[in-house]
């Protein structure tokens, strides 16, 4: 839990200040280069209206940085000459001029860019025939891709030391919060090892009381109900310590290797079915298995049993009488999947994301079917899937029922 808030802090940090950055960046680009085109387009109307030679040091029209472009005018008179002139010792190949020439005449608007050549271009007619403006735009494509790649490199940079920043800030943040799982986790361990002897002790005496024969019946079945309510109460804690463990664990950075083998996972969810048969047909509904053979993972075989007791309980528990449950086990991959599937009342989308939270009960409804449970059971499995490096997941539809699905 605590890691994945430090990722969504960093990840929420990264994403505000990468947004903000980017927007900055990306605006002064857009400013650069809508400047550098009108710039362009400040020289090619002077150069249409003959004042390609104007400019002048100090100028105050506010145009002499743009007509440090080189710029060329090309006029083509009706009687077939052309007259060109420059504000610079600039020329033109014979045969760029003829493309761009063609590009100019056959564009159906009065100005663009050439495709071809760095080169942007404006004309206008006049009574004599036509004016072609051309001016060189190699200087400011080139500037406009270097603030690109620059702004980019700046970009990266910045989101590195963000992270950086924010990594460590995320620790210093989640430490409280930290500690307070840590109490928390230390409480429930702790209170659940303290309550595991008064309640041996609470069993012991009543099955003592309910062996003494000198107990008067009526007196006996208060007796009974205690010790039925003791034994709720030491599956509860057996379940506490459960977690604490796997608490613990996570906190450590997950299992030891010597505590995972190999296990045939085919063999230990048939025997698993085989064991639930009576406890389905109790229930009114069937276990149906397909389960391909000689399928191996790595964990602990104790934790993946209780596991797949979990899911098989789960799903015999809240199927529709008469329904099968059904079991599938496969290779996908490097990975063994394992689904369970029931058909009875479905779940609510809202109540899916929280099936695994520890305590969580869906409604009123499927409390008053359960027997006895605590909302832990599937808490548990998960979190015992996890520590063993795989995935557990479920899906509720009208059409396929309620299906739990393990990846190890």
């Amino acid at each position: 839990m605590l890691a994945r808030l430090r990722r969504e802090f960093i990840a929420i940090t990264m994403l505000l200040v990468g947004l903000v950055l980017a927007g900055v960046l990306g605006i002064s680009l857009l400013s650069n280069v809508l400047t550098q085109r009108d710039h362009t387009a400040a020289v090619l109307d002077r150069a249409l209206a003959g004042k390609i030679d104007d400019a002048e040091l100090g100028d105050a029209t506010g145009e002499q940085g743009a007509d440090v472009m080189l710029a060329i005018t090309i006029d083509l008179y009706w009687d077939g000459t052309t007259g060109l002139r420059s504000n610079s010792l600039l020329t033109i190949p014979d045969d760029t001029l003829q493309d761009v020439l063609q590009e100019v005449f056959t564009s159906s608007d009065g100005q663009g860019e050439s495709r071809d050549y760095p080169i942007s271009w404006k004309r206008s007619e006049h009574p004599w025939g036509w004016r072609v403006a051309l001016v060189d735009t190699y200087s400011r494509d080139s500037a406009l891709r270097s603030q690109a790649v620059n702004s980019l490199v700046i970009f990266v940079v910045s989101m590195g030391a963000l992270f950086v920043v924010a990594y460590l800030l995320s620790g210093w943040a989640l430490r409280p919060v930290e500690r307070a799982w840590e109490q928390q986790r230390r409480f429930v361990s702790d209170a659940s090892h303290e309550l595991k002897t008064p309640l041996a002790v609470i069993l012991a005496n009543t099955e003592i009381l309910e062996s003494d024969g000198s107990v008067p019946e009526g007196a006996l079945r208060w007796v009974r109900s205690t010790s039925e309510e003791a034994v709720h109460m030491k599956g509860l804690v057996e379940d506490l310590l459960t977690l604490a463990r796997a608490d613990e664990q996570e906190a450590a950075g997950g299992r030891s290797p010597g505590s995972l083998q190999t296990v045939d996972l085919s063999a230990l969810v048939s025997g698993c079915a085989l064991e639930f048969d009576a406890v389905a047909f109790e229930r009114g509904c069937s276990i149906e298995c397909d389960l391909v053979e000689g399928v191996r993972v790595t964990g602990d075989p104790e934790q993946l049993r209780r596991v797949v007791r979990t899911l098989l309980d789960n799903a015999t528990k809240y199927a529709d009488q008469g329904t099968p449950v059904r079991v599938t086990l496969v290779r996908d991959g490097r990975r063994a999947v394992l689904t369970v599937n029931n058909r009875g009342e479905t779940i609510a989308p809202k109540d899916l994301e929280h099936l695994f939270d520890r305590f969580y009960r869906t409604d009123d409804a499927r409390e008053r079917q359960s027997s006895g449970g605590f909302g832990l059971g599937l808490a548990i499995a998960k979190s015992l899937v996890e520590s063993m490096g795989g995935q557990i997941r479920a899906r509720s539809t009208d059409g396929e029922g309620t299906t739990f699905e393990v990846a190890l």
